[in-house]
């Protein structure tokens, strides 16, 4: 099933950045290929606490108060709320910039990582065996 993340997201955020769009759906993955999973149910309890969890502290990292984030999840629900299909990308997305955490979603760009050196292995002496 292909689905048009970006058209979606760009509904509540014009000037939606396709990079970060992409890497959302990179970081959902396999769970976007299920009807069910790429939807979100803002009236199940059970659902905000994973999507505070699992995504604003696991992913995102952060760490503010729960009563902090879920006050942010029910705003972007509040947003969405005329629309019956409520799709994880979006919802994520919203979140994503609401807390400015859009790079966590950008990939690496290989002159970037190219300028990183690399930790030089570290040397240890060879151990001799011992005679017999």
């Amino acid at each position: 099933m292909a689905e048009d993340w970006a058209t979606d997201v760009k509904r509540y955020h014009p000037e939606a950045d396709d990079e970060i769009i992409a890497g959302i759906v990179r970081y959902c993955g396999i769970a976007l290929r299920n009807r069910d999973s790429q939807l979100v149910s803002f009236a199940d309890p059970k659902e905000v606490g994973r999507v505070r969890q699992n995504f604003l502290r696991k992913k995102l990292g952060l760490t503010h108060p729960d009563g902090e984030l879920d006050r942010a999840i029910a705003e972007v629900g509040e947003r969405m709320k005329g629309d019956s299909t409520k799709n994880r990308v979006t919802l994520y997305y919203l979140l994503s910039d609401r807390f400015a955490a859009h790079d966590s979603f950008r990939r690496k760009s290989p002159a970037k990582a190219a300028k990183t050196p690399a930790a030089a292995p570290e040397m240890v002496a060879p151990v001799a065996a011992p005679k017999r």
